[in-house]
């Protein structure tokens, strides 16, 4: 199924005061595909995200320039960004841990958004999501007990599922595998791989192998500048512009 999710960002430019964290950003997301982007700690990475989610909003002292749309929809307008926001699910660095039922984390977003329908509707959108997030087997028995309770590759996934229930069209994931045994996180890549059927994904990861096992496309961030995108394939072929990509994909620094 081929959606017409797309992003297309023009010279963003992210400060919080005078300190600058982006700067002159300009990039497109394709619909479907994995959207990877990599760089060292404070390259500006997650404030992009931020910034497609327009976070930004919520803070006073963050000054936003450069216009970012989704589908063709300025996401500057206020009275836009909400409809958007409902189309963005986001996986944070760490489990973000509701004080609810594994059941009630995953019923949450569509209970909100009053697209829960029947309690047999709901029944089954839970567990298709925790399916998908391949959690399922291993809480079925425990749906109303404390999300918290799981293991920490348990709640990251719990948190897959959250994301999932809105049903959303753009997944962003921010370090995912930060908290998570390679095994989970092995398994959370499978999962990626087929949702980009259905959804843009855009992948922040501080483990470059993981972006060449996973993204179609992917942007190198240094410093608050957006340094290369490139096919994947090419980049970790050694076809780059810039040398400083092919030193960090290269483990040379970062």
């Amino acid at each position: 199924m081929v959606t017409n999710h797309k992003i297309d960002v023009q010279d963003l430019t992210i400060a919080y005061g005078t300190h600058r964290i982006l700067r002159h950003v300009t990039l497109n997301v394709r619909a479907n595909e994995i959207f990877g982007i990599i760089g060292p700690a404070n390259s500006g990475k997650t404030s992009f995200l931020n910034a497609i989610n327009r976070m930004d909003m919520m803070r006073v002292n963050m000054n936003v320039t450069g216009t970012i749309t989704i589908d063709g929809i300025d996401t500057r307008n206020w009275r836009n960004v909400y409809a958007l926001r409902r189309k963005i699910g986001v996986v944070f660095p760490l489990p973000v841990g509701l004080p609810l039922t594994v059941y009630d984390n995953v019923a949450l977003a569509p209970r909100l958004a009053g697209t829960a329908g029947s309690q047999a509707d709901l029944d089954i959108l839970v567990e298709r999501c925790l399916r998908r997030a391949a959690l399922w087997d291993e809480v079925k028995d425990r749906l109303h007990h404390l999300g918290s309770l799981l293991s920490g590759g348990q709640q990251q996934r719990l948190t897959i599922a959250r994301a999932l229930s809105q049903s959303p069209e753009i997944l962003m994931l921010d370090e995912f595998s930060i908290a998570v045994d390679p095994v989970t996180t092995m398994r959370i890549e499978d999962v990626l791989k087929e949702l980009k059927s259905e959804m843009t994904i855009i992948l922040v990861t501080n483990l470059v192998q993981q972006a060449n096992r996973l993204a179609d496309r992917t942007a190198f961030f240094l410093n608050g500048d957006c340094v290369e995108i490139g096919e994947t394939a090419d980049l970790f072929n050694g076809v780059a512009r810039d040398q400083r990509t092919l030193d960090y994909i290269g483990g040379k620094f970062g």
